[in-house]
């Protein structure tokens, strides 16, 4: 496993279980990351995008953690969601919203 904080108890579960698919899987996630100019906190607030896109709220968690960590603020957040409206339509966006709050407030 990376140096990276583990971001859930289940991603956690999974690890134990399965770790060398999971350490493949980060590996993979970092070489992704290393692999062009996007970096920080733009790569976070893409891949928080995405998991909204999709409706993963455990994604949508963890990508919210990791760009506040990359120093995205609150405002940058909601904004990167807000943008979804007109791609992903408004229940879907506020929904992601309303997960990326859950842990904007802890």
């Amino acid at each position: 496993m990376s140096e990276r904080k583990i971001p859930s108890k289940h991603y956690h579960y999974l690890a134990e279980l399965y770790p060398e698919p999971l350490a493949f899987l980060e590996d993979l996630g970092v070489a992704l990351r290393d692999a062009g100019p996007i970096a920080g906190k733009t790569a976070d607030l893409i891949q928080l995008a995405a998991a909204a896109a999709i409706q993963s709220e455990g994604a949508v968690h963890s990508h919210t953690r990791r760009a506040l960590e990359a120093g995205a603020s609150t405002e940058e957040i909601n904004h990167a969601l807000l943008l979804l409206v007109s791609t992903i339509g408004f229940p879907r966006a506020a929904a992601a919203m309303s997960w990326a709050k859950d842990v904007i407030e802890k």
